[in-house]
C-alpha cells in the first residue's frame, strides 16, 4: 500500500508530525548556525576588549621596558578565574616580531621569535599585518588548533608591537556542544508535546470522517444507521458533513418506505383485482344454482330426502356467496349504527373460543349510545381481532378490549399476552393470504384493513416482549356513514 492510500486518520497524524519535525530541524539547524556565528563574533569582540585596554596598558610599559608588570598585565586575566577565560593565551611581540612577553612563558619563551615557535605561529608570522594603522587580524585555518587576533599596540602613530590572542577551538567546540545539547534537549521536549497532541488531534478530526464513510458504504444494503451528533458538536466543515449525512438519511428512510408503500398498495391492488375477477365470475353461475335451488324447494317432490338434500346444497352455496363477499369487502352495505348492545354481542359470539382456550377476556367498554358507523362492518372487524388474539394468547392467555367514543371518533384498543410478532409479520401483517398460523386462509386482517380503511380509519399493530396490540380508530366524519 502506498503511503497516499493510508487512511486520513493515518495520513494525518504522519503529514503533521513530518511538518513538526521539518519546522523544528530547521529552526534546530538554523540556531545551529547562528550560535556557531555568535561564538565567532563573541571571540572578535572578547579579542578587540582584550586589546583595546591592554593596548592602552602596554604601551607605556613597553616604552620603559618594564618586562615585570607587562607580565603581570598579560596574566591578570587568568588569575582570577582561568577556567571562565576565553583566550587561552596573550602573547606580545615586540616591533621586530619577537616574544616580548607571554602569559604562557614556559609555551613561548622571551625574546623568541615568533617564526621560531612553528607550527600555526610560524603561519600567523608570515600572515599578520604590522604596519601601524593595521586593523584587527584574524588568522582561523580550517585544521588549526587556534584561533588566532593580532591587535597593533599603537598610539600616536608609533607602534612598539603587537599583542596577540590565542582562542582553542576545543575550548570553543565544548561551549558549542553544550548550547547544541540544551537546544536539542528542548527540540526533543517541544517534540515530545506537540507530536502526541498531532496524532491526538488527527485521529479525533478522523474519527467522525471515518464514522461517515462506513454509514455510507451501507447504504446500498439499506442500513440507514443513524450517527450520534455528540460525537462532533462543532459546527465547521465536519460538522455540516454530520448534517447532511442526517439529512441524507432521513430523505432515504422517507423515499424507502414511500417504495415499500407503494409496492405494498401495487400488491394489494392487483390481489384486489384478482379476488373481483374471481367473485364476479363465480356470482353470476352462483346466483342461478341459488335461483334455481328455490325454485326446486317451492315446486320440487316433497321427499323428506331430497328436501334435506337440497337445504344442505343452499346453506353450501350460501357460505360460498358469503365468502365471496367477503373477498369484496362489501363495505358499501345498508347497516344500522352501532350501539352498546353490538359490543355486548360481540362479547357472546367470542366467549365460546375463550372459554375453549381458558382465556380470561378483559372488557372496558366507554361507548353510552349509538354512533354512526355501520353496525355490521365494524362487528366483523372486532369479531376478526378478537378470535386472533385468543388464538395467539393460547391456554390460559389474556385479551383486553378498550373501546373509547369521543366527538371525534371511536378508538378500538385489543391486546393479548401470547407470542410477540417479528418486525417482517408486522411489516405484512396486512397483506392478503399471508398466513401467520396453520388455521386461517390469510384473509381474517386483510378484510378488516380493507373495512377499515374504506370507513375513513386507521389500523395499526404493535408488538413486544409483554404485548401485541391492534388499535383501530374510527372518525365520525368519514363520508362512509351506514
Amino acid at each position: 500500500m502506498r503511503l497516499f492510500d493510508l487512511s486520513l486518520q493515518f495520513k494525518m497524524p504522519l503529514w503533521g508530525g513530518g511538518l513538526i519535525i521539518a519546522t523544528a530541524l530547521a529552526l534546530s539547524t538554523s540556531f545551529v548556525v547562528q550560535t556557531w556565528d555568535n561564538l565567532h563574533q563573541e571571540i572578535h569582540k572578547n579579542a578587540q576588549d582584550i586589546g583595546r585596554t591592554m593596548a592602552r596598558s602596554l604601551f607605556p610599559v613597553m616604552l620603559h621596558d618594564e618586562v615585570w608588570q607587562a607580565f603581570e598585565i598579560v596574566t591578570l586575566p587568568f588569575a582570577a578565574a582561568p577556567s571562565a577565560a576565553l583566550a587561552e593565551s596573550l602573547i606580545v611581540l615586540d616591533s621586530a616580531a619577537r616574544v616580548y612577553v607571554s602569559s604562557r612563558p614556559e609555551d613561548h619563551p622571551v625574546l623568541s621569535p615568533l617564526a621560531s615557535l612553528g607550527g600555526e605561529l610560524a603561519e600567523l608570522d608570515r600572515a599578520f599585518p604590522r604596519a601601524p594603522d593595521a586593523n584587527v587580524f584574524v588568522l582561523d585555518i580550517g585544521q588549526a588548533q587556534h584561533i588566532y587576533v593580532t591587535l597593533p599596540i599603537v598610539n600616536d602613530g608609533v607602534r612598539l608591537g603587537t599583542l596577540v590572542v590565542a582562542y582553542n577551538k576545543s575550548l570553543l567546540w565544548q561551549r558549542f556542544t553544550h548550547l547544541l545539547g540544551n537546544a536539542l534537549w528542548v527540540t526533543l521536549l517541544v517534540l515530545g508535546v506537540l507530536l502526541p497532541i498531532t496524532a491526538y488531534w488527527g485521529r479525533r478530526m478522523m474519527q467522525p470522517m471515518r464514522l461517515i464513510t462506513e454509514r455510507i458504504s451501507r447504504i446500498g444494503s439499506n442500513e440507514f444507521e443513524a450517527l450520534d451528533a455528540s460525537l462532533y458538536p462543532y459546527k465547521d466543515e465536519v460538522g455540516q458533513l454530520f448534517a447532511a449525512y442526517a439529512d441524507m438519511r432521513a430523505k432515504l428512510m422517507e423515499k424507502a418506505e414511500l417504495e415499500k408503500e407503494m409496492v405494498k398498495s401495487e400488491r394489494m391492488a392487483a390481489v384486489g383485482r384478482l379476488t373481483a375477477s374471481i367473485a364476479h365470475e363465480i356470482n353470476n353461475p352462483l346466483g342461478g344454482m341459488l335461483n334455481a335451488i328455490s325454485t326446486l324447494k317451492r315446486f320440487g317432490s316433497p321427499d323428506p330426502v331430497m328436501q334435506k338434500t337440497v337445504s344442505l346444497l343452499e346453506r353450501g352455496l350460501s357460505q360460498v356467496r358469503d365468502t365471496v363477499a367477503a373477498l369484496l369487502v362489501e363495505a358499501k352495505v345498508k347497516s344500522r349504527p352501532l350501539n352498546p348492545a353490538d359490543l355486548e354481542d360481540v362479547r357472546i359470539l367470542v366467549s365460546h373460543a375463550a372459554r375453549k382456550h381458558a382465556t380470561q377476556l378483559s372488557w372496558d367498554i366507554n361507548l353510552a349510545t349509538e354512533v354512526a358507523l355501520p353496525s355490521t362492518l365494524v362487528r366483523q372487524v372486532l369479531i376478526n381481532l378478537l378470535l386472533n388474539a385468543i388464538t395467539a394468547a393460547g391456554q390460559s392467555g389474556h385479551v383486553a378490549l378498550r373501546v373509547n367514543a369521543s366527538e371525534q371518533g371511536v378508538t378500538m384498543v385489543i391486546e393479548n399476552n401470547g407470542k410477540s410478532l417479528s418486525p417482517e409479520q408486522l411489516s405484512r401483517l396486512f397483506e392478503p393470504f399471508t398466513q401467520f398460523s396453520d388455521n386461517g386462509n390469510g384473509l381474517g386482517l386483510w378484510i378488516c384493513y380493507q373495512i377499515v380503511t374504506q370507513l375513513g380509519g386507521t389500523i395499526q399493530a404493535e408488538s413486544d416482549n409483554m404485548l401485541t396490540r391492534f388499535s383501530v380508530t374510527f372518525p365520525l366524519n368519514s363520508s362512509e356513514t351506514p
